[in-house]
C-alpha cells in the first residue's frame, strides 16, 4: 500500500488544457501518511490522474465513505493491484475528458461511478463501463451515495443469492448504506425483508423504506424474532456483514435450503459452535463475496444489469428507489466523517463534497 506524503498547498499548480476546461496537474485529495485512527487523515495535494484508453476523467463534486475506507486507513485492506491508493470507492461529478476508446460518454456529462479507489479527490479516473448517468431527480451529493452500496446490494441479492418473488430476506445492519439499499431492492424484486439495527431511528428508517420488521440487536434476539416473523419457517436469504459473532444465530434464522450471504466481518472471522452441522441439517448454503476485488468485466456486467433492472426506479418526481444520506460534509471534515462511521452513528451514507 502506498501512502502519499503530505505536500505544501502554497504554490499554484500547473494546468493541462483538456476538452472544455483547464485541469490542474495536481489536485486536493484525502491522504494519510501512516495507518491509524481518523486523526491521521488530512487533505493534501496529489497528482491528477490521467485517463487510459477505456476511462473517463471525472471532476468530483461529491464522494462518500464506506467501511472499506476505514479499514484501508487502518492498514487492514489494501486496494487492488493497479488501483489508486487514495480512499474512495464512489464519486459523482462531471466528465471532463475521455480516453480514446470511450464512445458512450463525453465531456459535460453528469455521472456517478463505481471505483477501485481514488474517489476522495477532486478528480478521479473511472472505467467507462463502471459509470452511470445521474438522473435529473438526483443532486450530485445524493448521487454520490449510490454506486458502491446499491451495486453491492444488487450483487448480493441478484447475482449471489438469486432472490425471487415472495422470498424473505434478513438484512443485517439495516441502517447502513447497503442495508437501506437492500431493503428497497428486496421490495422491488417482490420479496419481504426484516432488518437488524442498533437504534430505533435506524429501524424506523428501514420500515419507512419497505422492511416489514425491525430488531434492535442490543435488546432483542433476532433469531427468535425471525421465527416469529416467518411463522417458524426461517428466512430464505440472509445478508450478513457481521460474520463470526452472528454465525450460530444466522444458522438458527435460516430456512431449509436458505442462502446465507457473507460480505463483511465486522463481528470477526472466527466461528464457534456447530455451524457446519446446522447448515447441513437445513441444506443451507454459505456464500461469500466481495466487490472491490472483482474483475473489470464482472463490474461492467453488474453495472449493466443494475441499470437495466433498477435505473427507472431512481427517476421521476416520485421515485421508487431513494438513496439514504445521513449527512453531507465538506471534505475538510474527513476526520469527523470517519469517526462517525466507526462509532456507527450514521443512518445511511456519509457524503463528502469538494
Amino acid at each position: 500500500l502506498l501512502y502519499l506524503p503530505r505536500a505544501s498547498l502554497a504554490l499554484p499548480s500547473p494546468t493541462l488544457t483538456v476538452a472544455r476546461q483547464s485541469i490542474s496537474l495536481t489536485m486536493r485529495a484525502v491522504l494519510f501518511d501512516t495507518p491509524g485512527p481518523p486523526s491521521v487523515l488530512h487533505v493534501g495535494e496529489a497528482d491528477t490522474p490521467t485517463v487510459r484508453e477505456n476511462e473517463v476523467l471525472i471532476k468530483v463534486a461529491a464522494t462518500a465513505i464506506n467501511r472499506a475506507d476505514t479499514l484501508q486507513r487502518k492498514g487492514l485492506y489494501n486496494p487492488p493491484q493497479g488501483a489508486s491508493s487514495i480512499l474512495g470507492l464512489e464519486a459523482a461529478g462531471e466528465v471532463v475528458s475521455v480516453g480514446g476508446g470511450v464512445t458512450q460518454w463525453k465531456a459535460g456529462d453528469r455521472v456517478m461511478a463505481l471505483l477501485d479507489g481514488g474517489g476522495n479527490a477532486e478528480y478521479v479516473a473511472a472505467d467507462a463501463g463502471h459509470v452511470l448517468p445521474v438522473p435529473a431527480s438526483l443532486s450530485l451529493p445524493t448521487a454520490a451515495a449510490v454506486p458502491e452500496v446499491w451495486l453491492t446490494a444488487f450483487q448480493l441479492l441478484h447475482l449471489v443469492a438469486g432472490i425471487g418473488p415472495g422470498q424473505s430476506v434478513l438484512v443485517h445492519a439495516g441502517g447502513s448504506g447497503v442495508g437501506t439499499a437492500a431493503v428497497q431492492l428486496v421490495k422491488l424484486a417482490g420479496g419481504r425483508s426484516m432488518v437488524t439495527a442498533g437504534s430505533q431511528q435506524k429501524i424506523d428508517t428501514a420500515l419507512s423504506l419497505g422492511a416489514e420488521r425491525g430488531v434492535n440487536y442490543k435488546t432483542e434476539e433476532f433469531a427468535t424474532a425471525v421465527m416469529e416473523w416467518t411463522g417458524g419457517k426461517g428466512v430464505d436469504i440472509i445478508l450478513d456483514c457481521v460474520g463470526g459473532s452472528y454465525a450460530m444465530k444466522n444458522v438458527g434464522s435460516l430456512a431449509v435450503d436458505g442462502r446465507w450471504v457473507l460480505y463483511g466481518l465486522m463481528g470477526g472471522g472466527a466461528v464457534d459452535g456447530p455451524v457446519l452441522a446446522g447448515l447441513m441439517r437445513k441444506r443451507g448454503s454459505l456464500l461469500t463475496t466481495t466487490l472491490r476485488s472483482r474483475s473489470r468485466e464482472y463490474k461492467t456486467e453488474l453495472v449493466r444489469q443494475f441499470k437495466e433492472k433498477c435505473w427507472e426506479g431512481f427517476e421521476g418526481n416520485t421515485p421508487l428507489l431513494k438513496p439514504v444520506v445521513d449527512c453531507v460534509m465538506d471534505v475538510g471534515e474527513i476526520k469527523t466523517a470517519h469517526q462517525k462511521m466507526e462509532e456507527n452513528r450514521n443512518n445511511g451514507k456519509i457524503v463528502l463534497t469538494f
